[in-house]
């Protein structure tokens, strides 16, 4: 007889049957198809981000992501520079903790420890000016992803507040987005443990 419940029968989980956890993983499994879609959503709203900037925040991943487009990068590298601050909408002050945790089950594993870093990494720019230690970066400088983050924010995240800028649309990253969320999670076919693959094609 198949399982009709639309809702669990426990009041606390130690409480559960294990129908009621099929239950759960077969309406947890059809919500987690929707994650591409909630991830584009989540990244339109930076439309209404930061301001202050010359472009709006979505302006300036869009912006990054093209970047990393034209330099010829592979679709992790452009995902992770188009997500790159989507923390910013409710962890302004941990976003890049926040993107890495998004990316980190999808992605090779050194596109989630730029993601992690890349906001220590940006005060190279400005950290001077507001107080804070510009140098703090150098002390992952024997870290095997230290020149990638570099260069991550070099060429893509501190070059692209141009309101100037041909950029590209959203529209050109969606698929790219559904493809890499679309991917099984912790699989590490994706996560590629010790791979490094250049930012910019040669």
């Amino acid at each position: 007889m198949a399982n009709t419940a639309t809702a669990v029968s426990f009041r606390q989980m130690k409480d559960g049957t294990a129908e009621d956890y099929a239950l759960l993983e077969r309406l947890e499994a059809g919500y987690v198809q929707q994650l591409p879609e909630r991830i584009l959503a989540a990244l339109r709203r930076l439309e209404d981000s930061f301001s202050g900037y010359q472009v709006t925040r979505l302006e300036h991943s869009l912006q990054s992501a093209t970047r990393a487009y034209r330099d010829g990068a592979d679709t992790d590298w452009i995902v992770t520079a188009l997500l790159h601050d989507i923390g910013d909408d409710l962890a302004p002050h941990n976003h890049d903790s926040v993107a890495a945790a998004v990316l980190r089950p999808y992605v090779r594993e050194e596109c989630a420890w730029v993601l992690q870093h890349h906001g220590i990494f940006q005060l190279a720019y400005y950290g001077h000016h507001i107080g804070a230690d510009a140098e703090a970066r150098r002390k992952y400088a024997d870290h095997p992803c230290y020149e990638r983050t570099v260069t991550f924010c070099e060429r893509w995240d501190q070059s692209s507040f141009d309101p100037d800028y041909d950029t590209l649309p959203l529209e050109t990253f969606e698929p790219m987005v559904r493809e890499v969320f679309a991917r099984p999670p912790w699989d590490e076919r994706y996560l590629r443990p010790g791979e490094h693959v250049p930012l910019v094609a040669v």
